[in-house]
């Protein structure tokens, strides 16, 4: 019922058609996703933000849009939004690194036993979410929006071969983000990790200067990943956020009644974006639609202990390693989260 109830509140935000008001605050909000809403998840957090924001200031506050990595890549717009440039962006774990590594900690293999309880954890709301915003706040200056997951679990695309068991990863070139952990966990699995920046992943796979990369559905879907790669394997190895961050100077100068209403529509528009990746991998925009160019295969549990018990061991080393007592003290509170979800179902 909740999916239901967010998902017509989102279509419901859409439909609105405000009177013509002259707009005494602009938002500029920036993403790397398409901006069609029923296409990618952050679409439909902008889209859905946009309009209850506009709608519910009777126009005085303007959001202006800036889909499909427009204003550059991920870290360059963040940067952008604490320098006050731009005031608002939706952005991958990929582009939250450089600014505050600690994102890293998701990235331990197999650490979600389901979507159900990703989806608890990775919300601004959880026990874990209150910790992780805050500490990222403090850290960056930065004033966190959302917290949600970036579309599902990951699964692996390549041009080579099914992936089908952890010998089927050694020598693969995988396209990583700029994340340490993900480096580790392809390197782990015998794989030589790649990492580049989203605008250039598919003309890297198309060139052959990556063979795969790991994405979750909705986003190999939208990404059209099924013209330049061949197989498809459903791993479910690893689930990563975005994170929805606002220039923390333009949210303090907002009277109260505006940061109530950029709160709210922001968190209703998180749950709009959420729903929607789920819809889209129940429906002919997910499986379906890249069976019709790509092999798919699902790995069984039985092989997903077999890549965990490869991985999981040098993502926590390195989570040691890299970032110290705060990255084990972070990703303690995770698992600690992680436990208490499983146990609510």
């Amino acid at each position: 019922m909740k999916l239901l109830r967010t998902i017509g509140i989102g279509i419901a935000a859409l439909c609105l058609s405000g009177q013509a008001y002259a707009a005494d605050i602009t938002i500029r909000l920036a993403h790397l996703n398409p901006e069609d809403p029923f296409q990618s998840h952050s679409g439909a957090m902008a889209a859905v933000f946009k309009s209850l924001v506009e709608s519910s200031s009777n126009g005085t506050i303007e959001v202006q849009l800036f889909p499909n990595g427009q204003l550059g890549k991920d870290a360059e717009v963040i940067e952008q939004v604490r320098s006050g440039v731009v005031e608002t962006t939706i952005s991958s774990a990929g582009g939250i690194a450089q600014h505050y590594p600690l994102v890293g900690v998701f990235d331990i293999p197999f650490a979600f036993p389901n979507i159900g309880v990703a989806s608890r954890v990775i919300d601004k709301k959880s026990d874990f979410g209150k910790k992780f915003a805050a500490d990222l706040e403090a850290k960056t200056g930065l004033q966190v929006l959302g917290l949600l997951d970036s579309g599902g679990f990951f699964a692996f695309s390549n041009s080579k071969r099914p992936i089908k068991s952890v010998d089927d990863m050694k020598g693969l070139r995988i396209r990583t983000m700029t994340l340490p952990t993900h480096e580790a966990m392809i390197s782990s699995l015998g794989g030589q990790p790649t990492a580049l920046p989203w605008a250039e992943v598919y003309t890297a796979l198309q060139t052959g200067v990556a063979d795969g990369q790991m994405n979750p559905v909705p986003i190999i879907a939208f990404a059209k990943f099924d013209e330049v790669q061949k197989y498809l394997s459903i791993t479910n190895h690893v689930i990563t956020p975005y994170v929805w961050t606002m220039n923390k100077a333009f949210y303090d100068k907002l009277s109260p009644e505006n940061r109530y209403l950029i709160s709210w529509a922001a968190e209703v528009a998180t749950d709009a974006g959420r729903s929607m990746s789920r819809v889209i991998e129940a429906s002919d925009k997910g499986l379906p639609a890249l069976s019709k160019k790509m092999s798919i295969n699902v790995v069984p549990p039985a092989e997903q202990a077999k890549f965990a018990a490869a991985a999981q061991p040098a993502v926590r080393k390195l989570i040691e390693q890299k970032y110290g007592a705060p990255g084990t003290a972070m990703r303690d509170s995770l698992f600690a989260s992680i436990d208490k979800e499983k146990k609510a179902f």
